[in-house]
């Protein structure tokens, strides 16, 4: 076998082998037997493989249907298992488990404040940083200024870009009736929807030359493509679906194990863990000079966890509860959803001119970390109600701060805000048979 191909395999099966111990401990149950630094080592493992061989699966796809439907089957699957802990206090709180409800929105919100406080700003750093040692993406553009350097992206996001705005402005008004509701479901799992609609009948894209295992599996006949592709997503959904759980209850109880509350944990630890498959593939992707790609992915992920996760809470409650009902949460949630609507609207803001910039990702990484910081803090020093009051407080003067400075960005870009909005239509007329002519950049 010569080189060129022996590389590409021995790549894959290592990907593989990265899974094989927890895959074989789950099987056998043996796992149930680990200690928590040994579920958490082998699961973490496993993420890890499994996160590369989902980024293999998504990149030979690329050649067979349209990027963007790849991609968002990517983000479905590497996050998959954040819906199945919000699925799990959902169904608890049915069951009569009134602080299972604050805990569902809690972890949806921590998740969707993570991929953009954390993913969104450290993927563009690290495509930044990778572009200075190794000067080989094109993506990456560097100015008079270091702060002002930036990640140029695909204008083909302004279809994700426009969905997720529909989706952070109703997000808004969910507080406002005290729960999640069907009007909520129908809203939000009907954008996603939409969407989805439209980027099926988009055009399969031409494919980007690739290296590694993603070209050797393109080279194949279809059939074997296909079924590589379908190999690739099952078994990386399964061991994701089956390890990052344990991986992030394995850190929860590290946490405790050092005194933090255990609300934290599983608002913010807990997502942290779920949300580890997606950052390992964005990364991953970065590394290869895809920095556009890592931010299809990331955005992707975000339009899915706005609308689908928060939609579909609303119908496992009603399925546990065995009747219809409203996942109903408190004051501080409340103050959750708002400070997350709005932190998603400023990075919206940020992207409508398809460009971050090193300065833009360092203030999206430095209001999301004092935010957490600073709850911590009074978590840590004060009695559990001054905590949640200064909480609320904190919560609701971030969220002021976010808007703010978002209505202060799109002042000066209403230009940007009109071509994203012309794409989107061209972009949906072309998929529902229309004009397809693309508006003038």
């Amino acid at each position: 076998m010569s080189s060129r191909l022996r590389s590409p395999l021995v790549a894959l099966f290592g990907g593989l082998a990265l899974t094989l111990p927890w895959i074989v401990s789950w099987v056998t149950g043996r796992a149930a037997n680990f200690s928590t630094l040994g579920t958490v080592a082998v699961s973490g493992v496993a993420v890890l493989g499994a996160s590369f061989l989902l980024a293999w699966g998504a990149e030979t796809a690329e050649k067979d249907v349209p990027r963007a439907f790849a991609i968002a089957v990517l983000a479905v699957l590497a996050v998959a298992p954040e819906y199945a802990v919000d699925a799990l206090y959902a169904w608890q709180a049915g069951q009569g488990d009134a602080q299972a409800a604050n805990l569902a929105v809690a972890n949806m919100t921590g998740a969707n404040r993570i991929l953009i406080g954390i993913g969104w700003s450290g993927i563009a750093l690290f495509s930044i940083y990778q572009a200075y040692t190794r000067g080989d993406d094109p993506n990456v553009v560097t100015t008079d200024s270091k702060l002002g350097d930036y990640v140029s992206l695909d204008r083909d996001i302004s279809l994700e870009i426009a969905f997720l705005f529909a989706a952070t402005v109703f997000a808004f008004f969910v507080p406002l009736g005290g729960g999640i509701g069907g009007i909520d479901t129908l809203v939000l799992v009907g954008l996603y929807a939409a969407y989805i609609l439209v980027i099926i009948r988009g055009d399969v894209e031409e494919v980007e030359e690739q290296v590694g295992v993603p070209a050797y599996l393109q080279s194949k006949p279809f059939g074997v493509r296909a079924a590589s592709v379908l190999a690739l997503f099952g078994y990386s959904g399964l061991l994701i679906f089956t390890a990052v759980e344990p991986f992030a209850h394995g850190l929860e109880d590290l946490g405790l194990q050092y005194g933090i509350p255990e609300f934290f944990m599983i608002q913010w630890i807990a997502p942290l863990a779920s949300e580890s498959p997606e950052l390992i593939v964005t990364a991953y992707l970065v590394n290869k000079a895809r920095a556009t790609a890592a931010f299809n992915a990331l955005i992707s992920s975000k339009l899915n966890q706005w609308t689908l996760l928060i939609g579909t809470l609303a119908v496992v409650y009603s399925i546990s509860a065995g009747q219809y009902g409203v996942l109903m949460f408190d004051e501080k949630q409340a103050a959750e959803i708002w400070i997350t609507a709005a932190q998603s609207f400023f990075a919206l803001a940020i992207l409508i001119n398809f460009q971050i910039s090193v300065r833009e990702a360092l203030v999206l990484l430095v209001l999301f970390l004092s935010q957490v910081v600073t709850e911590f803090y009074f978590i840590r020093t004060m009695t559990e109600a001054a905590a949640e009051a200064n909480s609320v407080l904190l919560l609701e003067a971030y969220t002021v701060l976010y808007l703010v400075l978002t209505v202060g960005l799109l002042a000066t870009r209403r230009d940007e805000m009109r071509a994203v909005a012309s794409l989107t239509g061209a972009t949906i007329r072309e998929a529902v048979g229309g004009d397809s002519e693309q508006p003038a950049d």
